[in-house]
């Protein structure tokens, strides 16, 4: 297929776009009409710029209000018509762009709109030009796409055609049946965006809530796979309103869109195979197929970037926490801990990434590892869903691991068993004797959040989907003392590996200081599972872990709201330990250690009874006693003061 992006879609000068498009890898542009005016050039240099870069400029857009107008102003639309045809010669492109009237004297006469776009059809024809008529969601007559193709139809002109655009479909569900009957040579072009359901004014939604395919909630496979079917050979293309793209890196937003449409096509493939037809076959063999998503066997390890000194200081937490000093690295400055199905690595090697992480970020999560059943097979979806491949120096007889580049920077390992039984631990670590080994209280990694610009959420839910598989959970917002968090939660589709994104607009938020702290991206917590809480956190406290210490009103709360023994609740508040519930009867107990150096902290947590969530009813008084915390720290007198 190819693939075309609308020129709205970005942010920067048109030179600045066309450029970015070229180098994310599409084939085409659609070339928006205001772009083209704010250009310090002739339409003749937009092409050239075009032409150079390898772009083709498959549409021209909008042409607005020509429809259903004033009898006495028919001439003049279409002597405007004539000038765009004169300006779209110029760029080179055959296709124009007509939406749906929104004059609110339009005359509410198919017939007469019919005959106005016959008419529009026969100037065409003489240019060569095809005219596309698209149903805008808030047209004040047609505003749906089964009236547009009524029309079209009742024209029956071989320069007129449909656009179809999934935002004004499926943002009014619109019923999608009618797709099935519009043959692929009547679609003029074809636009595509998703968006996150919003209960607002859909013309407010078109405008500013757009988003690439992967990253809302439309189901666009349902939209696309019609049109497909009956045989639409023409580009998919991106159409996006969203006040976050225009101020985003116009890079990083175009590579966003390309890997979206390869999203997109996946998606589609994998709906249109399961539908048992001949014909869906030859379609959805010309759709992007990468392999398959990997199975997850949960995460391996995480890595900290540290220099000396502070792996001095995480080592003791570390030790704190219950993990023994279990490996040093063969021929870097790298050293494991571990405790139960728990790997962490602390990396202080200079001139290597980690020392460039660190040294950009301070100490920080500069890579994660994940468990999986075939590393090959992972890493060449990556790389076909345009992921940057990461190789690191290894020593001999030491494991060369596969590693992907996360949107920050970060890598993301991806760790198979291995072809000779050995673990990465043992090929490349030599082992610590331990003094006396301790019980393993913490049994894995639950999950482990990032804090995130907020403008990157989206490519962040993207990358997981595309690359990973991963599924998301529905949003959440949760209040800090000083605004709102809103949390997203990535997770492999067996559960094995959870990544709850968060972000916040507001600046004085935990998660805006963490950004702030981390200069970007950064780990804000990791939480241990274990079967058995109040033992962890009574061999947590006599090393002297700090933890977080919970408000007594939260506990007083708790008694009202849960049916729980009240001797229970007294162990849960002498131990600093939050509860929850849900529904089904599943609950959580988990407490937070203090955070590390105004970075990062740690959660313990215990599951029960299938309870799936991550206790975000306690978040609240969570980050309300991490406020409390700071606030006290920040009022202490320095040591050194009278």
């Amino acid at each position: 297929m190819q693939h075309s992006i609308a020129t709205v879609s970005l942010s920067g000068t048109l030179p600045e776009k066309l450029e970015a498009i070229a180098a994310a890898g599409f084939d085409g542009v659609e070339i928006f009409e205001n772009d083209l005016l704010y250009f310090d050039g002739s339409p003749r240099d937009a092409k050239r710029i075009c032409d150079d870069l390898g772009l083709k400029i498959m549409l021209f857009q909008p042409f607005r209000d020509f429809e259903g107008g004033r009898r006495d102003k028919r001439q003049h639309n279409l002597d405007r018509a004539e000038r765009k045809f004169d300006l779209m010669q110029e760029l080179g492109t055959d296709r124009i762009l007509v939406c749906s009237s929104v004059q609110p004297d339009v005359i509410r006469d198919d017939a007469l709109i019919a005959d106005d776009f016959a008419k529009l059809a026969e100037r065409a024809a003489k240019r060569d030009i095809l005219v596309g008529y698209e149903a805008l969601a808030w047209g004040r007559y047609v505003n749906s796409y089964r009236h547009v193709w009524d029309i079209v139809k009742a024209v029956d002109h071989p320069n007129l055609g449909i656009i179809l655009d999934s935002f004004h479909t499926l943002s009014i569900n619109d019923d999608l049946s009618t797709l099935t009957e519009i043959s692929g040579d009547k679609i003029v072009f074809l636009q595509l965006a998703d968006a996150p359901l919003m209960a607002m004014d859909v013309m407010e939604w078109s405008r500013h809530f757009r988003c690439f395919p992967g990253q809302g909630e439309f189901d666009l496979a349902s939209f696309l796979g019609p049109i497909l079917k009956n045989g639409y050979k023409g580009p998919l293309s991106l159409e996006i309103f969203n006040d976050g793209f225009r101020a985003a890196p116009t890079r990083i937003t175009a590579a966003d869109g390309l890997r979206s449409l390869l999203y997109l096509e996946e998606t589609t493939r994998n709906a249109l195979r399961d539908s048992a037809n001949v014909d869906t076959e030859t379609v959805s063999s010309e759709l992007f197929a990468p392999p398959p998503p990997v199975r997850y066997g949960g995460v391996e390890f995480l890595e900290f970037a540290v220099d000396d000194m502070a792996a001095r200081r995480l080592a003791s937490w570390f030790d704190k926490l219950g993990f023994a000093h279990t490996g040093t690295h063969k021929s870097k400055n790298v050293s494991l801990y571990s405790q139960g199905g728990v790997n962490l690595i602390l990396n202080a090697e200079p001139d290597s990434f980690a020392h460039a992480f660190f040294v950009a970020h301070g100490p920080s999560l500069c890579a994660a590892a994940f468990r999986v059943d075939d590393s090959r097979a992972a890493l060449e979806r990556a790389k076909l869903y345009k992921s940057r491949s990461f190789e690191s120096r290894v020593g001999p007889n030491e494991r060369q691991i596969p590693a992907v580049r996360a949107p920050d920077g970060s890598l993301q390992y991806l760790v198979d068993p291995g072809e000779d039984g050995r673990t990465i631990y043992d090929s490349d670590f030599d082992p610590v004797e331990m003094k006396s080994p301790q019980a393993a209280l913490l049994t894995g990694i639950d999950h482990f959040a990032l804090g995130l610009p907020a403008e990157t959420l989206d490519t962040w839910i993207l990358f997981f989907r595309a690359v990973y598989g991963f599924t998301t959970e529905h949003e959440w917002v949760l209040p800090d003392p000083y605004g709102l968090v809103k949390s997203r939660v990535v997770r492999s589709p067996d559960g094995a590996i959870r990544v709850p994104l968060n972000i916040s607009e507001n600046r004085n938020t935990a998660i805006a200081r963490s950004v702030s702290t981390y200069r970007g991206s950064g780990l804000q917590h990791v939480a241990f599972a274990t079967g058995d809480i109040f033992a962890a956190v009574a061999a947590a406290r006599e090393a002297g872990l700090p933890l977080l210490e919970i408000p007594r009103n939260y506990y007083d709360d708790l008694a009202a709201r849960f049916d729980l023994d009240p001797a229970f609740i007294e162990r849960l508040a002498e131990a600093n330990v939050l509860y929850d519930r849900d529904p089904n009867g599943g609950e959580l107990l988990h407490v937070y250690t203090e955070p590390f150096e105004d970075r990062f902290f740690f959660e313990i947590i215990e599951r029960h009874h299938g309870y799936e969530q991550y206790g975000a009813a306690n978040v609240p008084v969570r980050l309300a006693a991490q406020a409390q915390s700071r606030a006290r720290q920040q009022s202490r007198p320095a040591p050194w003061a009278d």
